[in-house]
């Protein structure tokens, strides 16, 4: 059993930060029940953190102690291995881009892969499965603000887009507009209406 341990740390310890282990990539090493027994004994060791069913995180060491891997090194890892898209929900996105200073109390992640949650130390993260239109322009300010004025609503989206169009660049706004056809009814109509007085 130890031996198993020794190996899963090996390999873990060439892994990027955030990258998980997932115990079916470990069965080379040794039968199911092994490698799990393997890895339970390395996380309540503290060598190794449970991120969520069956995936391990390596906690990274720095001056004052151990601590996890940051969120975004781990959902960038997830969607790497997966291939799935992972994004910022619309009420972090609004935040980021000065939209409302209501900052999001739950760490909500949208994706394009099954609901589920990921655990880093005590902070859970949600996975919520969202249609396409929530997760197009992935990681790019365009992406962030269409996340944005979905979440923010027919009631907020008209005085957001003013302020948008102040912060993104002509070329990010002009894609905005132009994504007009992929959107709900409500907010495709504002997005046209804008277009069209240029």
């Amino acid at each position: 059993m130890e031996r198993i341990s020794q190996q899963i740390m090996e390999r873990a310890a060439k892994l990027p930060e955030g990258a998980p282990l997932a115990a079916k990539g470990l069965l080379h090493l040794g039968s199911r029940a092994a490698v799990d027994q393997a890895l339970s004994r390395l996380q309540r060791r503290g060598q190794l953190l449970r991120a969520g069913r069956g995936l391990y995180v390596r906690p990274m060491n720095s001056r004052i102690g151990s601590r996890a891997p940051s969120v975004e090194s781990l959902l960038e890892s997830v969607a790497t291995r997966t291939g799935e898209t992972i994004v910022a929900s619309g009420a972090a996105s609004a935040n980021k881009l000065g939209l409302t200073t209501q900052v999001p109390v739950r760490n909500v992640h949208l994706t394009s892969g099954p609901s589920r949650q990921l655990q880093l130390g005590k902070q859970i993260i949600e996975l919520q499965h969202s249609p396409r239109r929530q997760l197009l322009f992935p990681h790019q300010p365009t992406g962030d603000a269409l996340r944005a004025l979905q979440w923010l609503g027919p009631e907020n989206a008209e005085s957001a887009l003013g302020l948008l169009q102040t912060k993104l660049s002509k070329a990010d706004f002009a894609t905005l507009l132009q994504a007009a056809p992929m959107m709900p009814n409500w907010l495709a109509k504002l997005l046209s209406a804008r277009g069209d007085r240029g």
